[in-house]
């Protein structure tokens, strides 16, 4: 039977490139959005195209009832789910002084609780078939922190404990649970920056380019694959040398 992911903001950036490259790979695709309609189901046409299987489904996952409800679509569609990439994100790019708790809440909200909902309505599944996989995606701000970003820093951080604690919940019954910390992808995310702010970024990283989203998204696959059988509870960056 065709193996099948479910990605969370799977419309644009990291977790398009993901969705597509899953599908290359043989996985049946789940494509998660929240407002960006057009662009969603242009990567399940796209999908298709290839001669894929892909169907896209708006949820926000920060509300319980609604990631309940996309799990459920998935595993409704496809019969399995094998692999849950929880990709949906969002960024604050403020001071903490200039930060109000409406929106520090709503940044956990979308960053750890959607990781939360998703992984908990998944497992089950996951748990009685024995096997499962499930990546939550960080940031190198997670991992060190960065200033004027303090609510992102502090929510992608959130992600790596949670992903080390599950990794240890759910290792008896033989599902993997990795984290994917990106160095500065060009996405949309980082779409804002000036190109000043983008050729510092360059100038700080060894290889002295900005990722792709490709590049994240074959980590995924691999992290996903029977060949990462033995890897659970880690945090892997793919930065060019920004975090060494």
């Amino acid at each position: 039977m065709q193996k099948a992911v479910l990605i969370t903001g799977a419309s644009r950036g990291i977790g398009k490139s993901a969705a597509l490259a899953f599908a290359d790979a043989g996985y049946a695709v789940c494509v998660n959005y929240l407002r960006s309609e057009k662009e969603a189901f242009a990567v399940a046409e796209e999908i298709v195209r290839r001669g894929g299987n892909a169907f896209p489904f708006r949820a926000d996952v920060s509300e319980e009832n609604e990631a309940r409800a996309l799990v459920r679509a998935a595993q409704a569609r496809f019969s399995r789910i094998d692999a849950l990439v929880n990709n949906a994100g969002i960024a604050l790019d403020k001071l903490l002084t200039d930060t109000d708790a409406e929106e520090w809440t709503h940044v956990f909200a979308v960053n750890v609780n959607g990781a939360f909902h998703c992984s908990k309505f998944v497992l089950p599944h996951m748990i009685s078939q024995k096997k499962g996989k499930i990546l939550n995606i960080s940031s190198v701000w997670g991992m060190v922190g960065g200033s004027c970003e303090v609510a992102y820093s502090a929510s992608k951080a959130a992600l790596i404990g949670f992903t080390k604690a599950l990794a240890k919940e759910l290792g008896p019954s033989n599902i993997q649970v990795n984290c994917v910390a990106p160095g500065v992808i060009d996405t949309d995310m980082n779409g804002a920056l000036s190109e000043a702010d983008l050729c510092a970024l360059c100038g700080q990283t060894p290889l002295g380019k900005i990722g792709k989203p490709e590049d994240v998204a074959s980590l995924l696959v691999y992290l996903a694959s029977d060949s990462a059988d033995f890897l659970t509870g880690q945090v892997i960056s793919p930065n060019g040398g920004f975090v060494i």
